[in-house]
């Protein structure tokens, strides 16, 4: 299986069955583009000559605008970070990506319940951002798969069961504590914070994935 034309992490060094990490928002222009480029920048800084690994990081979104560019701001924000905005295309969350996804993320806690309500086993997979970053600060490292020895696959697969057996134990704070707001149609200031909150929620799924440190 490859990954859609632009929308994945090259597998050409690697022969197995990828982990396939799925950004979900509303439009997939601002904020899934934003999350799905800015995973893939820092697995590429961490994982560098290892990221060919098979792990595939792709995006969509529940009214997606099939086609089209994401946000002029949203590209001005991955320029800031230093991630790559070029070739992306907008496209609607479809049953077949949910299917192959191994971890759903979403913006909001609508986006994640209209995924689940998609069926295809989904629940135990799909998880807010910010949600999985709370539950993935609670999971010792030391319990999951060494990605050297055992590969960053099955870690990522692992770290998933382990997430998603904490779920009812570590509930969020607030109500709002696992939402990242649209910033579409917003100022780039808006942006920048919101790029800064997803980047912030991203740091400690990275470092769990791939076992290393910013």
């Amino acid at each position: 299986m490859t990954a859609p034309q632009g929308r994945g992490i090259a597998e050409t060094a690697y022969t197995g069955t990828p982990f396939r990490i799925l950004h979900v928002s509303t439009g997939n222009v601002c904020r899934s583009p934003i999350t799905e480029r800015l995973n893939r920048h820092a697995l590429s800084v961490r994982l560098g000559e290892r990221l060919p690994g098979g792990l595939i990081v792709e995006s969509a979104g529940t009214w997606g605008h099939e086609g089209a560019p994401m946000e002029a701001n949203a590209e001005a924000v991955l320029a800031d970070f230093g991630a790559d905005a070029s070739g992306f295309v907008g496209r609607e969350l479809l049953d077949e990506h949910v299917i192959r996804a191994d971890l759903v993320l979403t913006a909001t806690r609508d986006h994640r319940a209209q995924v689940i309500s998609m069926g295809h086993s989904a629940g135990l997979r799909t998880f807010t951002l910010k949600e999985f970053t709370r539950l993935v600060r609670a999971i010792d490292p030391a319990t999951l798969p060494d990605p050297l020895d055992d590969g960053v696959v099955e870690r990522a697969q692992a770290l998933v069961r382990a997430a998603a057996a904490l779920r009812g134990w570590l509930l969020a704070p607030t109500a709002d504590a696992d939402e990242v707001y649209d910033p579409y149609g917003a100022p780039l200031t808006f942006f920048r914070s919101i790029g800064e909150e997803i980047n912030q929620a991203l740091d400690p799924v990275v470092t769990a994935l791939t076992g290393v440190p910013a």
